[in-house]
């Protein structure tokens, strides 16, 4: 693999985006997109498309809730916040990435062939 930005995988922007509203409470795409991008070391970039894909997807499942507000700079913006069920589904979410995680870390830190 190359030394460029991070492919996600399907599912794992969903869970980043319920994740960073638990942790900072309700925020516009913008303000979601560029924690993300921070949090990540600048590893995973998200364009527009991407983050408010997400956001619909996750709107129309219940996980999040939508309402209008004002930004830092005076515009009108959409304010996301995650509901209950989105608490729940992020639960679940993360105890399967939790898990996947260390039964990668486990076949990766196999010992190679010739090693043995």
């Amino acid at each position: 693999m190359s030394e460029s930005k991070l492919d996600l995988l399907q599912g794992t922007l969903d869970l980043m985006v319920l994740q960073t509203l638990a942790t900072l409470g309700s925020q516009h795409g913008y303000g979601i997109a560029r924690r993300i991008e921070q949090v990540s070391g600048d590893e995973v970039l998200l364009n527009q498309g991407t983050i408010y894909a997400s956001l619909v997807r996750l709107q129309q499942r219940g996980w999040i809730s939508a309402a209008w507000g004002t930004s830092d700079n005076n515009r009108k913006a959409k304010y996301y916040s995650i509901t209950k069920g989105g608490r729940k589904q992020l639960a679940k979410d993360a105890a399967y990435w939790h898990r996947l995680a260390s039964v990668m870390g486990r076949v990766l830190a196999m010992p190679m062939e010739e090693e043995l």
